[in-house]
């Protein structure tokens, strides 16, 4: 089986605060970055890593993670695109023929090795299949006016992360005709705008079932200054994993 693992290193980290993007962050002596890099490029079932980062970060991100880090399996470093679903689009294109794709967000370094291995076992049984835990809150809808419109079953309820994981011949298919719908359609993003994972892709452009894996409480993704702060205190657990 030929397995590749995109990782998503172009976001803006608005939210961060900060003139550098939140994935290029240190925590501890390293990168944000570098610690899903580093699981990855010690999985012996992924074959190779593709980089997908910012306009114009391409031969930075090779200085930095391939000839400073020496993660060998980073074969191909591509741009972004103006959305999350056209870097993953730009991700699947750089990748061409293999059987497994492994979609990741750069932002959240906390996977490891057994979480890796959950994955692929789950991919034995199921084309599709994405990380996540049960949500530990309750769980409201809000009202148009600001009150409670519904409560949700909290047994029934995920938080999603990442890697999301599928055939690849399969999130290709669903990623093409969700860009086609795009550029054909007379309005504006043809709804493309409200997707906000990979899974949901493949649940509304294929209609088929995903799978879902146990990922970790400590899969966070960094996005604020406080997310941060709490990324330190996993850090230095996770640098000796992989």
């Amino acid at each position: 089986m030929r397995n590749i693992a995109i990782v998503l290193a172009g976001g803006s980290g608005s939210r961060m605060k900060s003139s550098k993007k939140k994935q290029y962050l240190l925590l501890g002596d390293r990168p944000v970055l570098w610690y899903s890099l580093h699981i990855f490029q010690n999985c012996p079932r992924i074959e190779e890593i593709i980089l997908v980062c910012g306009a114009g970060e391409e031969e930075q991100c090779h200085r930095e993670y391939v000839e400073n880090y020496g993660f060998t399996k980073i074969k191909k470093i591509t741009r972004g695109g103006k959305e999350r679903y056209h870097s993953v689009y730009e991700g699947l294109k750089a990748a061409g023929d293999c059987d497994y794709v492994l979609i990741h967000d750069g932002a959240r370094p906390f996977i490891d090795a057994t979480m890796l291995e959950r994955i692929f076992e789950g991919l034995a049984d199921c084309p599709a299949c994405v990380v996540g835990m049960p949500v530990k809150d309750t769980i409201k809808m809000r009202s148009a006016g600001g009150y409670v419109e519904q409560t949700l079953p909290r047994e029934k309820l995920w938080m999603i992360q990442t890697p999301q994981s599928f055939s690849y011949p399969l999130i290709t298919r669903a990623y093409e005709e969700l860009i086609l719908r795009e550029q054909t359609s007379s309005e504006q993003d043809a709804g493309a705008a409200k997707i906000t994972d990979d899974a949901m892709v493949a649940e509304t452009i294929l209609h088929i079932p995903v799978k879902l894996i146990e990922g970790s409480y400590d899969n966070m993704k960094i996005t604020t200054p406080e997310d941060l702060v709490l990324a330190e205190s996993l850090a230095s657990h996770y640098r000796g994993k992989g």
